[in-house]
């Protein structure tokens, strides 16, 4: 096995009318086995991600919240500092922050926010992940680089989980995925947005063949940290089915690659259970991918999925 990590499960939501709502779906994700429920943060129509893990965690017991994942150029690192080591208190040490340097150029340019080259953005994220680490130690912490400075400030307060709550990098390029390899505890394997949309480049770089190189690309920057890094990947579709044909028509039609092609495609899942949790026990054995992320919509439908492959 290439990276023998237990697997489990995480549930992406991204709407609710009222608490009420929000709270029974999220009792019952947890109640499905699920590990997570996690929040995007962009400007369209998607609930703000911190406060909504805090209604979240208030709602349950033991699922875990998080973000997947925040846009580190909305933020400056010692506010959000501050505020993940305060969910993380009041959750009982149940959070995991996910953290990108940012993709959708409508987010930036409805904002009025300036969008740098991606080398530059990449790079303040390696530095804002700096901070929140200095920070969560809760001592002293100066830090002088080029895109932040902190003097002397002392994060308060301190997460409960000893190290501070885990962070998520994910990425599609070569320089991001080194900066997750290096830095952060959890790496997503993403198919590249590299002109701040979801295009049929993006398409192109799902195929298990461009999995290979990001997994190189991991192993390569990670070193000898590598065996301690969770790997993680998300399913755009997931379509629990019996209907002979299904995998090829509809991975087809969402990926944009010949049927041929589109079958072998990990972050999309078409047939029975039984074949769903064939391919991923493949995909870990091939890439050391654990840790799997769904649609909210999905969820039910792959909770047999999950009582299956979770804690194995």
């Amino acid at each position: 096995m290439a990276h023998p990590r237990r697997f489990r499960f995480g549930v992406k939501l991204r709407q609710a009318d009222s608490y009420e709502a929000l709270a029974e779906r999220a009792r019952r994700i947890e109640a499905a086995g699920y590990s997570t429920l996690l929040l995007s943060d962009h400007f369209w129509e998607v609930l703000a991600p911190i406060p909504t893990a805090a209604a979240v965690a208030a709602a349950t017991r033991t699922l875990r919240v998080g973000t997947n994942v925040l846009g580190n150029d909305f933020r400056h690192p010692a506010l959000l500092a501050k505020e993940i080591a305060t969910l993380d208190v009041l959750s009982g040490g149940r959070v995991e922050l996910g953290i990108g340097a940012g993709w959708r150029a409508e987010d930036y340019r409805q904002t009025g926010l300036p969008m740098d080259r991606p080398g530059l953005r990449i790079e303040r994220l390696a530095e804002s992940i700096e901070v929140l680490r200095g920070l969560w130690r809760g001592k002293s912490f100066v830090h002088h680089g080029p895109h932040y400075r902190i003097d002397g400030l002392a994060g308060w307060p301190r997460p409960v989980q000893p190290q501070g709550p885990p962070i998520l990098v994910g990425g599609g390029g070569r320089r991001l995925l080194g900066v997750a390899a290096r830095q952060a505890d959890i790496v997503g394997i993403n198919p590249i947005a590299a002109s701040g949309v979801h295009d049929s480049a993006t398409n192109h770089d799902a195929t298990p063949e461009a999995t290979d190189r990001k997994l190189a690309w991991v192993r390569e920057a990670a070193g000898a940290r590598f065996e301690t890094l969770e790997l993680s990947m998300n399913a755009y579709l997931a379509r629990v089915t019996e209907e002979r044909g299904a995998a090829e028509r509809l991975l087809s039609e969402r990926f944009d690659l010949p049927p041929a092609e589109a079958v072998h495609v990990p972050y999309g899942w078409v047939g029975p259970i039984e074949a769903i949790a064939e391919r991923l026990q493949g995909f870990r054995e091939r890439w050391g991918v654990s840790y799997w992320v769904v649609q909210e919509e999905q969820a039910e439908a792959l909770a047999p999925l999950v009582a299956r492959l979770a804690g194995r």
